[in-house]
């Protein structure tokens, strides 16, 4: 037999009582809260993200949120709708910081990447040193590294061409590649 204080409170549907009978758990009132709330929280969301899938994505996760938290909600304090607003808003803008942060980095690293001289790395390395340390050497690499370095400054082939042999990005190859001729020539200097 259903609950008649939980009965009566879904008559008048607002989203401070929906919101409180979630927090008791009431899964009619968080589905009718949903269909209330979703579209409001899904339009904020997505004129923060401008990207559509994101927007649902993140939309989902406040909503999951909700059901987690509506415990929390202080009706003192303001409406649910602005208690669910905020959240949302809140979701919205760190995945705007994350993406932001995520592409600064692959940035950065690039540019990292172009800027180091690769190839005086390794003409100074294979000019000066003997066949045999630098096997011994490319074999104390990572096995990526390795790959990388064998595949463009032994076997000829460009960064493109290297990144598309081993299926990774660009980027992520010339950071292998640095980082594979820095040990190399540390490996080297303390060889000779």
């Amino acid at each position: 037999m259903a609950d008649p204080a939980i009965s009566r409170l879904h008559t008048s549907d607002t989203p401070n009582d929906l919101l409180k009978a979630v927090a008791r758990g009431d899964e009619k009132a968080f589905g009718k809260l949903y269909d209330l709330i979703a579209p409001r929280v899904h339009g904020l969301i997505r004129r923060v993200l401008r990207d559509p899938a994101q927007a649902e994505e993140v939309t989902q996760e406040v909503l999951v949120e909700v059901w987690r938290t509506a415990a929390r909600f202080d009706p003192a304090r303001g409406s649910a709708t602005a208690w669910i607003c905020t959240i949302a808003h809140r979701r919205a803008v760190d995945r705007v910081r994350a993406e932001q942060a995520a592409a600064d980095r692959l940035e950065f690293v690039g540019r990292a990447a172009v800027d180091t001289p690769y190839d005086e790395v390794a003409d100074e390395v294979s000019g000066r040193l003997e066949r045999q340390q630098v096997r011994r050497c490319l074999h104390d690499l990572t096995e990526l590294q390795r790959q990388a370095v064998t595949l463009a400054y032994y076997q000829g082939h460009t960064y493109p061409q290297v990144a598309a042999l081993l299926g990774a990005p660009l980027p992520t190859v010339k950071t292998r590649m640095r980082d594979g001729l820095i040990r190399l020539r540390d490996c080297m200097a303390l060889a000779s």
